[in-house]
């Protein structure tokens, strides 16, 4: 197939594009050339440019048709809305990367299926997936636009931890205040269930719905059918830097009230609730698809890897101090109040 990936180097996108230029596929990536991960790899092609400039977009890809498009960076509906404009006579299949985060927060029912309603009172990002969504099934429904939805959750690679509660520069800090010694926060009592998914197991599923006729006016979450809690995702982290972990939990909604980041979306609109994910309509639509990196062997393999690439290793000062204010001023208040 002949497949145009909007993106093409980021967490998800990076996996999918290793196993389908690796299947034969004909892979041309449309991005700005920031990250050269693919310059010169057989079967794929670089189509540099910024496609939130239409015209210069339209440009580039002026007489070119594909048979799948896949849009990894398109986060609010004016994206959404220049992707149709551009492709709506160019491709067979458009497929959007939306997010398990779109879900009901908090779900009514503890299993979640693509059936779920989609409704986050409290993640502008949630809500702007959704109204993602609601355009281009709008657009299939009225015109046939050949859209499928993938939702992903917490999603990773080998160069970040997945983590609840972090800093603007990554998964790094955190993993030296474990090396250290020092606290680090987990959001609520750590037992709430969690799904975390690597790279590239996503990225089999994905592949499966590439080219897939069953696939087209149909929405699909993609994830790992293991359960961990957050206690055992920390704990995960220091074994492998052989260190005991110095866990202090913190209610969620502190966090949010008192954070510098936006934790009243990530937490309480998204990681604070317990997930658990029926995946039978994706195995359906791609039989034989299995996740198979387990949670435990993932954030270790990631955590050596960060280790041995001082690239990655980006200090965060600033999330360091928050989280020793954040820390100390919950212990001194607990301790105000006898407990």
């Amino acid at each position: 197939m002949k497949i145009l990936f909007i993106g093409g180097t980021g967490t998800i996108s990076t996996a999918v594009t290793r196993l389908l230029a690796a299947q034969g596929h004909d892979l041309y990536l449309f991005n700005r050339g920031t990250r050269n991960i693919f310059e010169g790899a057989e079967n794929i092609h670089i189509i540099r440019g910024d496609i939130g400039n239409e015209a210069e977009a339209a440009a580039a890809l002026d007489g070119m048709t594909f048979d799948v498009v896949g849009e990894f960076i398109g986060f609010v509906p004016a994206q959404v809305e220049r992707d149709f404009r551009l492709f709506r006579d160019k491709t067979k299949q458009y497929i959007y990367i939306s997010s398990a985060s779109a879900y009901q927060k908090p779900s009514a029912d503890a299993v979640i299926t693509e059936s779920t309603p989609l409704a986050n009172p409290y993640w502008q990002y949630s809500r702007d997936k959704i109204a993602c969504e609601e355009y281009l099934m709008k657009q299939y429904r009225e015109s046939g636009f050949p859209v499928t939805v993938v939702r992903p959750s917490h999603t990773y690679d080998e160069r970040s931890v997945p983590l609840g509660v972090h800093g603007k520069n990554g998964s790094w800090e955190v993993v030296r205040r474990i090396m250290s010694g020092k606290p680090v926060i987990i959001h609520g009592d750590g037992t709430s269930l969690w799904t975390i998914t690597h790279n590239s197991d996503f990225a089999k599923a994905y592949a499966g719905l590439c080219g897939n006729i069953h696939a087209i006016g149909q929405a699909y979450h993609i994830t790992s059918d293991e359960r961990v809690t957050w206690n055992q995702i920390y704990q995960c982290i220091a074994d492998t830097l052989g260190v005991k972990l110095n866990a202090v939990h913190i209610p969620s909604d502190f966090l949010a009230a008192v954070s510098d980041y936006d934790l009243t979306g990530s937490l309480i609109g998204d990681k604070a609730n317990s997930v658990i994910f029926d995946n039978s309509k994706i195995k359906h639509a791609v039989p034989g698809f299995a996740a198979t990196v387990r949670a435990d062997q993932g954030i270790r393999n990631t955590v050596q890897y960060i280790l041995a690439h001082p690239e990655h290793q980006i200090a965060d000062p600033e999330f360091d101090a928050w989280c020793d204010r954040v820390i100390s001023a919950y212990e001194n208040m607990k301790g105000a109040l006898g407990t």
